[in-house]
């Protein structure tokens, strides 16, 4: 059993594993070293705004990939402006995960991947990391899907789509590129990224000029129908991204931090914090930009149900075609930059769950490589088979949506345990009041699975066998997240702690 001390004090990384990053690779925040402000009120400071600044705008993009993006359309298009209240609550929920899942990073300087394989029996944390792949794979072939689309529409149909997923495949090599020049150029180079995206999206907002007064009311009196569930599930589905949580909690640890001070501990989260809540506002809204210009051009039309990724350019074009700069290409444009920021940000991801699961020290290339891998192959498969006829991948892309929602509880069960553990976060775990909020969200996202998987036995199956099969996998799938919850009660049992490295003191001051 730990003792009282040990119980003050987060888990911390043995130094003989696997880790997201060399001290070398770390960026120095300013002030690390200075112990002149200890535990004294600390001025807030821009400089370290700035130098915490990156992991939560990296993370941002899982919020603005093309998965989200489909998402958006269709909920624009069918359900109008009605789902920007969801929509904004999804984009807090996802908030309240992401901060979860950087202060576990933080606190304990080991991401999530890392601590599940501590945490849970082999059996479990072989069933976690098999879902996280899943969940990333489901996820990557949307992204590069996306990208393939918007090259197709800028070379005016000259590449065609699986030229176009080989085209987004290489991108890997280019985040290896960016790697070796260190975290800040890759961040940079992502904040280019988010930036094209809300000038491309902001300008097809200012073609379209959807009433604010729709807007408004659309985030404020929160509206749902039958019609709509299923843009409703997608839009938590694809906010809320599994993969996601598991980088956050590594990309924090970009940054040096000094666990053997509390305080610094406690200023980083409350950087972090800043730096993310600042990121989803900016993907709050280029996915309302996107939402309420489907809105305004084609809801309540004949097209709105036809509306996806694979068309909506010319619709767009027909729509709006009059503007100085064609509405075609400024959609393919920001397009492009989801897609090809959220297929790095993925491989970014598959390196730290693979690596963190598995425990595997190797090199970044063939990790990135091995990764890589796992999704373009379905992904070249997806483009080969579902490029058959207009709509086909648009309602691949609605289903992998619907994917990512089914995956979420067994990444946010995971981290709503861990971050409750003082055996695992000391005196970081959170409170109480935080904790219940935490449960609340998670109880709503698996609510909106089960009705999903009602909805799915009710409309898709039929026949005996795959009647059985699926209810099966139903029982599983349940049963699993029954074990989850139950463990997650477990606030008593023992935990494997390991030992801090000799010589150096954690204690928090």
């Amino acid at each position: 059993m730990p003792t009282p001390q040990e119980q003050e004090q987060p888990l911390l990384l043995d130094p003989d594993q696997e880790t997201a990053y060399e001290e070398a690779e770390k960026v120095h925040i300013v002030g690390i070293d200075s112990d002149s402000e200890a535990d004294g009120a600390r001025p807030f400071s821009w400089r370290k705004l700035w130098l915490f600044t990156g992991p939560g705008f990296l993370m941002s993009i899982a919020f603005l990939d093309p998965g989200n993006l489909e998402g958006d359309l269709q909920a624009g298009a069918i359900a109008g402006y009605s789902l920007l209240w969801l929509l904004l609550l999804a984009t807090a929920m996802g908030l309240l995960v992401q901060l979860l899942a950087a202060r576990l990073g933080v606190a304990t300087g080991r991401h999530l991947a890392e601590l599940c394989r501590e945490e849970y029996p082999t059996w479990a944390g072989m069933v976690l990391w098999v879902m996280a792949e899943v969940a990333l794979i489901g996820a990557d072939i949307q992204e590069v899907i996306g990208s393939a689309i918007a090259i197709r529409i800028l070379s005016d149909g000259f590449i065609p789509l699986w030229a176009g997923v080989i085209i987004t495949a290489l991108d890997c090599f280019i985040f290896l590129f960016l790697e070796n020049y260190g975290v800040r150029k890759l961040e940079a180079v992502f904040a280019v990224l988010i930036a094209t995206m809300a000038l491309s999206f902001a300008w097809m907002f200012g073609d379209a000029k959807p009433s604010a007064k729709d807007i408004l009311l659309g985030i404020v009196v929160p509206k749902l129908s039958s019609r709509t569930i299923k843009q409703a599930v997608g839009v938590v589905g694809c906010i809320i991204m599994p993969h996601n949580v598991f980088l956050h909690s590594a990309l924090v640890q970009s940054r040096e931090i000094d666990h053997s001070k509390k305080f610094r501990v406690q200023e980083a989260l409350k950087y972090y914090s800043i730096e993310s809540t600042l990121a989803l506002l900016v993907s709050f809204i280029i996915n309302l930009f996107v939402t309420t210009v489907f809105a305004k051009g084609f809801y309540g039309t004949d097209l709105a149900d036809n509306i996806g990724l694979e068309n909506a350019g010319t619709y767009l074009q027909e729509k709006y075609g009059s503007g100085i700069f064609p509405i075609l290409y400024i959609w393919g444009i920001g397009l492009l930059a989801a897609g090809q920021s959220s297929t790095i940000t993925g491989t970014y991801a598959g390196q730290f769950i693979m690596g963190g699961f598995l425990d595997l020290r190797l090199k970044k290339w063939l990790r990135a490589l091995i990764t890589r891998s796992c999704a373009i192959l379905p992904t070249i498969a997806v483009a080969l088979i579902f490029d058959s006829s207009e709509g086909t991948l648009d309602v691949v892309n609605e289903w992998l949506n619907v994917l990512q929602s089914v995956q979420i509880p067994f990444a946010l069960i995971p981290l709503l345990c861990l971050v409750s553990k003082e055996q695992v976060m000391g005196t970081f775990k959170i409170g109480p009041f935080l904790k219940m909020v935490a449960w609340i969200v998670a109880s709503l996202v698996i609510v909106i699975n089960g009705y999903l998987l009602l909805d799915f036995f009710s409309s898709e199956v039929s026949g005996t066998i795959f009647t059985t099969i699926t209810l099966v996998l139903t029982a599983a799938y349940v049963g699993f997240i029954i074990y989850l919850v139950s463990r997650a009660k477990q606030c008593n049992h023992s935990f494997s702690l390991k030992q801090k490295p000799e010589g150096i003191d954690v204690a928090f001051e």
